[in-house]
């Protein structure tokens, strides 16, 4: 049964509600990919597969508007795949189900994939209309935009025509979008030996869950607890008031997302064990109230588990629990030319024990100044070099500098005052878009980037907004119609 069928504007839901139901994580977005080549065969449009995966469908222009420039449509194909721990859902296999609660459309205890499924449906719909008058029309659906931007990094020279790009990948209705930052993930490895637990210890697990987590872009100057940090204090205050041992440490996911859930598993001599839970409790309560305002769904708690097989050796666990203890994450500069705009920020993603009795920390730093970028992702890497961690620099991506002469940016603040009366907001964004890419491959293209509402991105929380969403496609197709004479 369709949830979404009876939405405004109907023909881009129904494309989101198909969408819903194709598997597309980053790097694995072979059925979103088939669909969309399917889409443009089935439409007889041209419909072209470069060697990364991106996929471009071309669409004539409509009968009298063969001499209008030609735009490309720009959105990408994959989707952040997170979920609360007590939800059952294989992002490989199981399709997204969209709730429609009250203004928002989400999914339950899944990310939803409006970011930048909703996108796609706008293109698709598009694509399919006979009645919208347009020029010649690109539509291009990139992939793994959202764990390394490799299909704009792959992406040929000879691929897109056009030379006004209007990227659907923001999330902020009535603000336009004409400049981004750039990024880099320091990823640092360190290597443990295993050593026995000790005679009369007692096991506990660790769970920091509940907090809201988001995008680590657009959401990083909003005070989030980050769930790495937030076990480290713990895990600190255990080793040294009771001499504790780790044995696993497993936070967060994924490099472009504020981590939300964290756990640990570690040992203690028996006679610490009641001391602990009395201290843990108080520190659990003091860090809650610190976080009673951003992240008032914050749970901390220690359960008796049972003993595990080995924990890590007391130099490797104090090098990795000191470091992350002062490893920074937020905003480090605000801009000093846009006012509310973050420059640079970093992010503790993930903790996780992998193979060969590694531990892999991910980073990530971004900046809308590169020397700034390049300066705090080495500030990080310096960090974890010092612990002896082995660091390796990856998935950098350059920022999309301002350009406040943009003819397509005229065109489009003008359709916005024409349609709702009131100007929008224009501004550069923290996070990434993959616009930065596109500019290095096609120097002369004429750039502009806006969409929806969309809370929560990156998030299981991710909700998008239904009116939002009709005054997106209102603005978009009113921007097309206005395309100038090449």
């Amino acid at each position: 049964m369709n949830v979404l069928e009876k939405l405004q504007p109907k023909a881009v839901w129904s494309h989101f509600e198909e969408i819903c139901k194709i598997p597309r994580p980053s790097t694995r977005e072979e059925k979103i990919s088939g669909f969309l080549v399917e889409f443009g065969k089935r439409h007889n449009l041209e419909t072209i597969s470069d060697d990364m995966g991106n996929i471009l469908i071309r669409k004539p222009a409509s009968k009298g508007n063969e001499n209008l420039k030609s735009i490309v449509l720009q959105s990408h194909m994959d989707m952040v795949c997170e979920k609360n721990s007590d939800i059952r859902h294989d992002f490989d296999h199981d399709p997204i189900i969209p709730i429609i609660d009250g203004e928002w459309v989400r999914a339950k205890g899944t990310t939803l994939g409006a970011d930048d499924g909703i996108g796609i449906a706008t293109q698709l719909a598009i694509l399919e209309s006979s009645k919208i008058e347009h020029g010649p029309l690109e539509c291009l659906f990139t992939v793994d935009e959202e764990s390394g931007m490799t299909g704009a990094h792959g992406i040929g020279k000879d691929l897109i025509r056009s030379k006004i790009l209007i990227n659907l990948d923001s999330e902020d209705e009535g603000e336009l979008f004409i400049g981004c930052a750039g990024g880099v993930d320091t990823l640092a490895t360190f290597h443990y030996k295993k050593a026995k637990v000790l005679p009369r210890s007692v096991a506990f697990k660790i769970s920091v869950t509940g907090l809201k987590g988001g995008h680590s872009g657009d959401e990083i100057d909003k005070d989030l607890g980050n769930s790495n940090k937030i076990l480290t204090r713990i895990l600190w205050h255990a080793r040294q008031l009771y001499k504790s041992r780790l044995n696993t440490f497993d936070g967060g996911n994924l490099r472009n997302a504020i981590p939300r859930e964290a756990f640990a598993i570690i040992t203690m001599k028996e006679r610490f064990a009641a001391d602990f839970e009395n201290s843990f409790q108080i520190l659990a309560e003091e860090i809650k109230a610190e976080y009673s305002v951003s992240d008032p769904a914050l749970s901390i708690t220690a359960e008796d588990a049972p003993l595990p097989g080995y924990v890590i050796k007391p130099g490797p666990q104090r090098r990795l629990l000191q470091s992350l203890y002062v490893c920074p994450h937020g905003v480090i500069a605000n801009s000093q030319e846009i006012p509310g705009l973050v420059e640079t920020s970093t992010n503790l993603a993930s903790v996780k024990f992998i193979e060969d009795s590694q531990i892999l920390v991910t980073t990530s730093q971004r900046s809308s100044v590169e020397s700034a970028k390049v300066f705090a992702s080495e500030q990080i890497a310096n960090l974890f070099r010092l612990a002896g961690a082995r660091i390796v620099q990856t998935g950098g991506y350059p920022g999309w500098k301002p350009d406040t002469n943009s003819e397509i940016l005229r065109i489009t603040e003008k359709s916005y005052e024409n349609l709702f009366g009131e100007k929008p907001v224009v501004r550069a964004i923290h996070a990434g878009l993959e616009c930065g890419l596109f500019l290095e491959k096609f120097p002369a293209l004429d750039m502009i980037s806006f969409g929806p509402t969309i809370k929560g991105a990156h998030s299981p929380d991710e909700k998008i907004n239904i009116p939002t969403t009709q005054k997106f496609w209102d603005l978009l197709l009113d921007v097309i119609a206005n395309i100038p004479v090449a």
